[in-house]
């Protein structure tokens, strides 16, 4: 039994390393996610760290769970009022465009690799989702954002098209380890885990939300642990009736994450810095499962199916699925390019290891060159063809307020971040002058990255972000003033 100091000091190290990673990786460029699996190579067996673990079904665990939270914590950052306009689009690209990917990549991976065509699509659904978390950590550390609704449509089809892979994966895991299934078999399963998986991860946040606003909890630290609760009681009760865990947990996330609810702030940041630390876990419990001398023999091989999947197979998905949506052509192509692989693959690619599938090991050496191939391609490219195709804009930053508000979670009073743009009403105006309605007060203005405390008499100037607590009631008459242009 390995020494438990070891083991923790062992644990300390590594997680700090991640952290670490992620600040050189803000600085070269690279996703942090190919720094998380260097170091986790670094530190197995076969690295300077010489740590043995060869337990895929530990390792499976550690991902499931891990992306339980990530995608819990991506629906709560996700606001349903910048997604609501290409819902219809992001559905297309996390179901039908999913499917195109893993049936092109799946053809040619049999073709190339010498397997079964059955084995082949399995390789193809294990890489055909996407992970817009890394290209947005790309795209924050060179200071560069996308225009239009190409950020909204990236952040949903990421967050769900995760579901569609793992269903896809398990269906050709089915048929390949008991040939007696048919693929029309595979239809109802899936109509019943999507709606099962969407009714049980709306119907828990309503629940959730409603319980901690009324639980009054008498210490403020108990709130997080149960945040913590909600996506691992989501993600289990949609699997033990029958529906997909992580679109539960995704939809969770957005109900959640669109509701008021007792230190939400604060909540959201604890579950943004929980997402960060399973994304380290995960990905160095993967990097210690590979050795790095199983790599070199498939190398070749997987460079033509990632060359595939990355030239050939996500370019005719996207381009099949946005054109019927009369899309961009601009914004057709870098969807096209962002098809960035991460932690998702990986772990779906244990799970033929678990179930002792043919070729299993194949597959998984495999698929983890893939998603190094395809991070280091087009992970390291994205803001310059962003860029060359002129869909590219300023990254604006949040900032962080010095004081939050917690409110009591019913939907009373909160506090709004308003912009004032030129031409506006209350541009080169006092405060005062402003009339705003009873029950709003500026608490702060935001000018030139620095804040300040408004007076009655203090002059709004175009650019300023102002700091609004108000009500419900309130709230669109306020931002009407402020907002609205000159009269």
């Amino acid at each position: 039994m390995a020494d438990p100091q070891a083991l923790m000091a062992a644990t300390a190290v590594l997680i700090l390393l991640g952290v670490m990673a992620s600040k050189v990786s803000d600085r070269l460029g690279v996703p942090a996610v190919l720094l998380f699996l260097v170091i986790g190579m670094l530190a197995g067996s076969e690295g300077i760290g010489g740590i043995e673990f060869d337990d895929f079904e530990v390792a499976q665990a550690i991902g499931v769970v891990a992306l339980a939270f990530i995608l819990f914590a991506g629906g709560l950052d996700t606001e349903w009022r910048s997604v609501r306009p290409v819902v219809g689009r992001g559905v297309l690209l996390a179901t039908v465009g999913v499917l195109v990917t893993a049936l092109v990549t799946g053809v040619a991976a049999s073709w190339v690799l010498g397997v079964s065509l059955t084995a082949g699509l399995l390789l193809g659904a294990i890489v055909s989702s996407t992970d817009a978390a890394a290209v947005f950590a790309v795209l924050r550390s060179q200071s560069v954002s996308l225009k239009g609704e190409l950020r909204p449509l990236l952040e949903l089809e990421s967050g769900s098209n995760d579901p569609m892979a793992v269903f896809l994966t398990i269906g050709f895991l089915e048929l390949l380890t008991e040939p007696g299934t048919a693929v029309v078999d595979l239809v109802p399963v899936f109509v019943v885990q999507m709606s099962v998986g969407a009714a049980v991860g709306y119907a828990l946040a309503r629940v959730s939300v409603m319980a901690m606003n009324r639980l009054r909890l008498g210490y403020e630290g108990l709130y997080p642990v149960v945040l913590i609760a909600v996506p691992l009681l989501t993600y289990g009760a949609a699997a033990l009736l029958g529906g997909s865990g992580f679109l539960a947990v995704y939809v969770a996330g957005i109900a959640m994450g669109n509701a008021r609810f007792i230190h939400k702030q604060s909540l959201m940041r604890f579950a943004d810095g929980l997402a960060w630390l399973m994304q380290i876990t995960m990905f160095l419990a993967l990097g210690l499962l590979v050795f790095p001398s199983e790599l070199w023999p498939v190398s070749g091989r997987a460079l033509l199916v990632s060359a595939v999947l990355i030239l050939v197979a996500r370019p005719v998905a996207t381009v099949a699925v946005l054109t019927l949506t009369r899309f961009g052509l601009r914004e057709t192509l870098l969807v096209s390019w962002v098809g960035l692989r991460g932690a998702v693959p990986i772990v779906l690619a244990t799970f033929p290891l678990v179930e002792g599938a043919p070729q299993a090991d194949v597959i998984f050496n495999v698929v983890f060159f893939i998603v190094i191939t395809s991070v280091l391609v087009q992970g390291t490219t994205i803001p310059v063809v962003a860029r060359w195709l002129g869909v590219d804009e300023p990254l604006r930053p949040r900032r962080p307020y010095p004081l939050e508000y917690v409110g009591s979670g019913d939907g009373g009073a909160g506090l709004h971040e308003i912009a004032i743009p030129d031409g506006s009403r209350a541009a080169g105006r006092q405060l005062v002058d402003l009339r705003l309605p009873p029950g709003t007060l500026v608490v702060l203005v935001n000018r030139d990255e620095d804040f300040m405390v408004p007076q009655g008499s203090t002059v709004l100037l175009p650019g300023d972000t102002v700091l609004l607590l108000a009500d419900q009631r309130s709230l669109p008459e306020a931002r009407a003033l402020i907002e609205g242009g000159a009269e």
